[in-house]
């Protein structure tokens, strides 16, 4: 069980960790032109998660996707804070409601010490609102953004 509490940057997640969340990017990202991505880091630092998601979320150019739909999933373990950005496109037609209740639902798994099933449950859900406003197009659609965790601090 990953119990990343008091850890280090480097060991936040185990090999098998980061491939089931790659997994669950791949398989969210299999039918939509959308973009998911998770950052985890030990500390954010100052501040609060949400703007610490946004910075990261513009430091890494998610912004620049062709449909503005990219989300980023983000969480500080050793802070206990986590937030979710999505881009102006996907925010706009799933409104605040949803992101605040994909942020409760991993919050609920975090609870339960269930922190790679947590963030792996909301990937698969963004996944699926993605999927409903904007589909998979098997011409145009490229991986604009690498499906690789983001390790941070």
């Amino acid at each position: 069980m990953w119990n990343p509490f008091k850890r280090s940057a480097d060991t936040l997640l185990t090999a098998s960790d980061k491939q089931l969340l790659v997994e669950a990017i791949q398989l969210a990202e299999k039918n939509t032109s959308g973009e998911i991505r998770v950052y985890v880091e030990a500390k954010m630092g100052k501040g609060d998660a949400l703007s610490r998601a946004t910075t990261l979320f513009f430091k890494h150019k998610m912004n620049e996707t062709k449909d503005r739909n990219a989300v980023l999933v983000y969480v500080a373990v050793n802070d206990k804070k986590l937030a979710i950005y999505a881009d102006q496109a996907i925010y706009e037609k799933m409104g605040v409601e949803f992101w605040y209740s994909q942020v409760q639902e991993m919050t609920n798994h975090f609870k339960s010490m269930n922190y790679v099933q947590g963030i792996s449950a909301v990937v698969t859900k963004i996944g699926q609102a993605l999927c409903h406003h904007f589909p998979y197009d098997k011409i145009a659609d490229t991986n604009e953004l690498s499906d690789e965790i983001m390790i941070g601090k």
